[in-house]
């Protein structure tokens, strides 16, 4: 049951395509996945169908399936992401060694998106200003294997202070009504209201504000939405462009979706494999690029060197940074994260002891290969029994790479017979 209001908006919206945009409501969604390239080759699966036509490793997948209980999904291996909301991503086009900064990241879909184009080079900022949601993508930052990102819990006018004219590239996914989500979410219909439409419009303007500010000069700002309100979506745009001269509409190719005005693009679920989303893409013209201090290197430890020379661990250009109790393996152009709310600086390695290193479960992760690696079938009883938390039984002898077929999953500690489990407990089943 849609909001009264709703439907008699949506009819003056849309005229002679209402009716087909009600039919595309009854349809079963349309469900679907990204695969990570940070994981490797892309698998073969029996579940995977045909690819979303606008992300090259997006793809529909039976709905029967449930991908998310494979043992592929706890690997990184893919992402469970509505179709419709892999096109912002697909229009900011990241290219590898760019900054680029994700506004309002959670829960990680867009931003593991951009990763994965990036290829694990340049520097990607993820925020989100709600505490627990930022949590929740600094875990999905983890499980998708991103070395080079950024995770913080600030306010985006906070980073606009710190980071202006810093990023070639940014995104704002921003908290809208969900107007395109009432399919899938009932909660969205329930909190649905003019008024709500009008608060989220209001706080749109905030955060494009701030993002404005983010940009560099010749820089790329991609604003989105899924929703269909026009003051969410075409309204605040063209409010923010009235208020930054120094942006215009940029054109691009993207032939799967309604272009509009102002850079606008609609994806409509009677006119595609998706549920309903709006992007706009822009550019700045004017301005001054600055550069933010780096963050200084350390020193490795004599542990970590250990441990990785006894494993055969290479790492990527980048600088080691100690956090929290943690070490951490940072891209180059990290800058200086002094007095910011920060989840996680990097690729975490593990935590340095007395007289040992433990490694950190991001860094298996992020592992395609080692010099100690322990295989199992992904349907195999020793995964299953591994992701259980329980000993398996191996040859192997002290910190192992623990391997679902191809992709690496997590650790364990072999004495020659068995493997003490180190999956971390809170992922266990």
């Amino acid at each position: 049951m849609l909001p009264e209001a709703f439907l008699v908006r949506m009819q003056t919206q849309l005229g002679d395509e209402y009716e087909a945009f009600l039919k595309s409501l009854e349809r079963p969604r349309a469900v679907a996945l990204r695969f990570n390239p940070l994981k490797g080759t892309q698998p073969q699966l029996p579940f995977v169908e045909e690819r979303v036509p606008w992300e090259w490793w997006g793809y529909y997948y039976d709905p029967d399936s449930r991908p998310g209980l494979h043992v592929y999904h706890e690997a990184g291996v893919y992402y469970l992401q509505e179709a419709s909301a892999m096109a912002p991503v697909a229009l900011l086009d990241p290219q590898p060694g760019e900054r680029i900064c994700d506004l309002c990241a959670a829960p990680g879909g867009k931003t593991t998106q951009i990763a994965g184009r990036m290829g694990g080079q340049g520097f990607l900022l993820c925020n989100e200003i709600n505490p627990k949601r930022a949590k929740i993508l600094a875990r999905n930052i983890e499980r998708m294997a991103v070395p080079n990102a950024l995770v913080t819990n600030e306010h985006p006018e906070t980073l606009a202070q710190r980071f202006e004219g810093f990023f070639d590239r940014v995104l704002v996914d921003a908290p809208c009504s969900g107007e395109g989500m009432f399919r899938k979410e009932e909660a969205a219909v329930a909190d649905w209201s003019p008024e709500t439409v009008q608060m989220c419009a209001q706080r749109q303007g905030q955060i494009l504000h701030s993002a404005a500010r983010l940009v560099r000069p010749g820089g790329r700002l991609v604003y989105s939405t899924c929703t269909f309100a026009p003051e969410e979506d075409e309204g605040a745009v063209a409010a923010f462009l009235a208020a930054h001269t120094e942006f215009e509409p940029e054109t691009v190719e993207a032939p799967w979706f309604e272009p509009g005005e102002n850079g606008s693009f609609r994806m409509w679920p009677h006119k595609l494999l998706g549920e309903g989303h709006f992007a706009a893409v822009l550019r700045k013209n004017e301005g001054e690029t600055r550069d933010v201090p780096a963050a200084a290197g350390e020193k490795l430890p004599k542990q970590w060197l250990a441990f990785r020379k006894e494993l055969g661990i290479s790492l990527p250009e980048g600088k080691a940074i100690s956090f929290g109790s943690g070490l951490f393996w940072a891209p180059e152009e990290l800058p200086e994260i002094h007095r910011l709310k920060v989840l996680r600086p990097g690729l975490e390695l593990g935590i340095v002891k007395k007289d040992r290193f433990e490694p950190a479960h991001a860094l298996a992760l992020w592992l395609k290969e080692c010099g100690r690696v322990q295989r199992f079938g992904p349907d195999s009883l020793e995964m299953k029994a591994y992701l259980h938390g329980d000993v398996v039984p191996s040859n192997q002898k002290g910190w192992c790479l623990v391997c679902a077929g191809d992709y690496s999953i997590g650790w364990g500690k072999g004495d020659g017979g068995v493997l003490k489990n180190h999956y971390p407990k809170g992922l266990r089943r």
